[in-house]
């Protein structure tokens, strides 16, 4: 029997950005990240929130991949020179730097989804769009695109 891993983040909520550039966490996510958020850019234009421990994972398992291969050391030269470290405030609040802001269009509407072990961090609209359009893609997925799962 598999175990769960504790870091498992779900749901989709809509916070608004605030004029100094911080969102409030959803309530069902702050407990998981009251120590910190690693944010950094996201694939699709989102922005990528981890624990600061699964972040510290994914640097070992990118530390293992062979340097030798060009699109590792540009994905691990964005992702790492994007990377900032939040606390949430008081109020459960984290500010989203400027630089990951603009990357991902984020002016006040967002969506934040749980994406299993991290958060998203969207545009609501580009998410909204982003859903519709892999709808009917996600109702077709199988056992051929995910043998071991179905």
């Amino acid at each position: 029997m598999r175990t769960v891993e504790a870091t498992q983040f779900f749901g989709t909520f809509t916070p608004k950005l605030d004029e100094k550039g911080r969102i409030f966490l959803p309530a069902k996510f702050r407990a998981q990240l009251h120590e910190g958020v690693v944010l950094a850019k996201g694939q699709e234009n989102c922005v990528y929130g981890w624990k600061p421990e699964t972040f510290a994972e994914l640097t070992q398992k990118l530390r293992a991949s062979s340097f030798a291969n060009k699109k590792v050391r540009y994905f691990q030269r964005v992702l790492y020179a994007s990377a900032s470290t939040e606390v949430p405030d008081k109020q459960g609040r984290i500010a989203i730097p400027a630089l990951l802001r603009e990357w991902a269009s984020l002016e006040r509407e967002c969506a934040v989804i749980g994406a299993m072990d991290r958060i998203e961090i969207w545009d609501a609209e580009r998410w909204a769009a982003f859903t519709a359009e892999q709808d009917e893609a996600f109702a077709d997925l199988g056992d051929e695109e995910m043998p071991d799962l179905f």
